[in-house]
């Protein structure tokens, strides 16, 4: 497993990091869900992503339960909050209030002192921008959170937050969690170019694309019944005949180089520099060793090209 900074700090995460979006605490059963994180720190992967909101709470007992076993500074572990953890009007968003009671039970929770990265889970236009941040800076001061993070922010609400920071020389954000993959490129216009001019670097999810860069969906009239996408109908709507024609060319470049689809989709991702880290899901631990193959994986020029053109 190779390692990358994160950012413009000097915090260094594994390429593959592992997370529990729609897998842990629910979905997956708990003893895959417990190999997979085993199997994970075994093959070096030192980065693991929950949140309060997945399975409202039960995916971070369980990351945090299983994270024990290990020595605290031998792994990178990040939580969110924004989303709604409860019924009353200040039970969601970016407030000082909110923020601060998720990250008390986050860490109640994770049965952990303090967590790596703390992630704003969304923008909250109900909040000023200095209170969510003076927020989280008096949590870095007290040492229960280490990095600050944001997660599908604009550009723009990026540099103003970047702004505010400095105005008033609080912690600033050093990683973005945003969605990038093949088919998801949004990223690369404006929040690319203005984190590497500001030191700050990206944690991807859904790098293959809920698993249709894996070439396991062959048609959209066939999806297999143990998929998720057979339960999620959001997720098939991303699956359409078209990107499967795609992944079926790209399978190709895949072959010629003796290394899987989705291993090539993620060196495809990690070619850009300013990106740390691919965050992956997993229900089986057979799927964390598969996709810690694409650590290290280069690209030639050429190869690029070719999938740039069948990307267009």
């Amino acid at each position: 497993m190779k390692y990358r900074r994160l950012g413009g700090s000097g915090l260094k995460v594994s390429e593959i990091s592992l997370g529990s979006w729609l897998t842990y605490g629910g979905y997956v059963e708990r003893e895959n869900a417990v190999n997979s994180i085993k199997t994970a720190y075994d093959l070096g992967i030192n980065f693991f992503d929950t949140a309060n909101v997945y399975e409202k709470g039960a995916a971070e007992e369980l990351v945090g339960e299983t994270l024990k076993a290990y020595p605290r500074e031998s792994y990178v572990l990040a939580t969110k909050a924004f989303w709604p953890m409860g019924d009353g009007p200040n039970d969601r968003g970016l407030s000082r209030k909110h923020i601060m009671e998720q990250v008390h039970a986050s860490l109640k929770r994770l049965k952990h002192d303090y967590v790596d990265i703390f992630y704003c889970h969304r923008h909250d236009a109900e909040t000023p921008l200095e209170e969510t941040l003076r927020a989280i800076d008096d949590l870095v001061r007290q040492g229960k959170v280490l990095y600050v993070g944001v997660s599908e922010w604009q550009a723009s609400q990026i540099a103003e937050a970047l702004g505010v920071a400095d105005r008033y020389l609080l912690d600033r954000i050093v990683v973005n969690q945003p969605e990038y993959n093949m088919f998801n490129r949004y990223i690369e216009k404006e929040i690319m170019p203005l984190s590497e001019r500001s030191g700050i670097g990206q944690v991807v999810f859904c790098p293959l694309a809920q698993g249709l860069l894996t070439g396991k969906y062959t048609s959209v009239s066939d999806i297999p019944q143990d998929s998720r996408a057979a339960k999620l109908e959001w997720m098939r709507k991303g699956i359409t005949e078209e990107k499967i024609n795609k992944v079926k060319q790209l399978e190709g470049i895949a072959g010629e180089l003796g290394i899987s689809m989705g291993n090539l989709a993620l060196a495809w991702i990690l070619r850009n520099r300013n990106v740390a880290s691919a965050l992956v899901g997993a229900s089986r631990p057979e799927q964390v060793t598969e996709n810690a193959k694409a650590s290290g994986v280069e690209l030639s020029e050429d190869v690029l090209n070719r999938i740039e053109d069948i990307l267009k």
